[in-house]
C-alpha cells in the first residue's frame, strides 16, 4: 500500500494474554538472547486465554515461539504514543559490538524499537493446569518477571530452523567468562535454601521438578520466584558468565556488581581477566 493511501492510524493494539513470572526481577543479569541460560519460568496465562481448550495439541511441541513487550524501556514507562513515535531511534549501539559501534535498529534486537515487541523461542517443559488455569513451564527464557505475553506459537522445526542461515555481526554465542564463588558466599548460599526440600524437589539432573508441589497459582509461582534450591547456584553462575556488565565497566577490576535473583542479591567482581567472582549472596526478602 503506498504512502497516500495508507491508514492514518498506524497503531495496532494487540492483547496481553498472559504475564511471564521468573526469577528475575531486573534487566541486569537477564540473559540476553534466549537459550543461553537454561532458567526455569512460567507463563502464567490471564482469562479468558488461560483455558486448557486453547492449548490442546501444543503439548507435542518441545519449544514455541513467545511474542512479548520490553515493558521496562523508557518509553514503555513513559505510556505514551506520541512519546513513543517522537523517541524512534534509528540506530543502537548493540552491546555485543562493545557498545561503540551504532547499528540500525531493525539490524539489532533492541529493546527500543518502534513496536517495543521482542521475540523468543523457548523450550516447552510442560503445561500446566492449576486451579483450571493454564500454566506454561518454560525454560530458557530471555525475559524478566512481570513482561507482558501478547502471542504463543508452536516452533516448527522443519521451517523456523534455517540450517545455513547468516548471523551477521553475531555469528555464533558469546563467550562464556569463568565464574567462581568465594567460600564465604557459597556458605552465605547454603544457610538460606533448605537443603532437604531442595532436593525433594530436584530430580536426578537437578532440574526442578515443580509441578509435584503447589495446589494454587499464587504458590506455583512464589516457588519460581522465590524458592532457593541447591541447583540454583549453577544458574547463577550461569547468568553471570554472560556478562551483564556495562561494555564500558568490563575492565573494571574489583568494582563490585550486584544482580538480583530470586530473594537474593548476588555481588560479583572481576578478579582477573576473563574470569568473575562471586564475593556475597545476601538475602532480600
Amino acid at each position: 500500500m503506498s504512502g497516500e493511501n495508507a491508514p492514518q492510524d498506524n497503531h495496532h493494539p494487540v492483547p496481553i494474554i498472559g504475564y511471564h513470572r521468573a526469577p528475575l526481577t531486573q534487566k541486569f543479569g537477564a540473559p540476553r538472547q534466549p537459550n543461553l541460560v537454561a532458567l526455569t519460568s512460567v507463563i502464567e496465562m490471564l482469562v479468558p486465554y488461560d483455558t486448557p481448550a486453547a492449548f490442546v495439541g501444543l503439548e507435542a511441541f518441545s519449544h514455541i515461539w513467545v511474542s512479548w513487550q520490553f515493558h521496562q524501556n523508557y518509553i514503555n514507562k513513559e505510556n505514551s504514543v506520541n512519546k513513543a513515535d517522537s523517541s524512534f531511534r534509528p540506530q543502537v549501539r548493540p552491546p555485543r559490538l562493545g557498545g561503540n559501534q551504532k547499528i540500525g535498529v531493525f539490524a539489532s534486537r533492541s529493546m527500543y524499537r518502534p513496536s517495543s515487541l521482542g521475540l523468543s523461542v523457548v523450550k516447552l517443559e510442560r503445561i500446566e493446569v492449576v486451579q483450571g488455569r493454564v500454566l506454561l513451564v518454560i525454560s530458557g527464557a530471555d525475559m524478566i518477571d512481570a513482561t507482558p505475553i501478547v502471542d504463543i506459537k508452536p516452533y516448527v522445526a522443519y521451517s523456523d530452523a534455517i540450517a545455513h542461515a547468516e548471523s551477521g555481526f553475531a555469528p555464533a554465542a558469546p563467550i562464556l567468562l569463568e565464574v567462581t564463588i568465594t567460600e564465604v558466599a557459597y556458605g552465605q548460599f547454603i544457610s538460606l535454601i533448605d537443603v532437604e526440600k531442595s532436593n525433594e524437589n530436584s530430580d536426578k539432573s537437578g532440574n526442578k521438578n515443580i509441578g509435584t508441589e503447589p495446589a494454587t497459582v499464587a504458590a506455583f509461582i512464589h516457588n519460581i520466584q522465590n524458592e532457593l534450591l541447591v541447583s540454583d547456584i549453577d544458574v547463577i553462575k550461569s547468568l553471570i558468565g554472560q556478562d551483564p556488565r556495562p561494555a564500558y565497566r568490563r575492565n573494571d577490576k574489583k568494582t563490585s556488581f550486584v544482580m538480583r535473583y530470586k530473594s537474593v542479591d548476588i555481588t560479583f567482581q572481576l578478579i582477573e581477566s576473563g574470569q568473575l567472582q562471586i564475593i556475597a549472596i545476601v538475602d532480600m526478602s
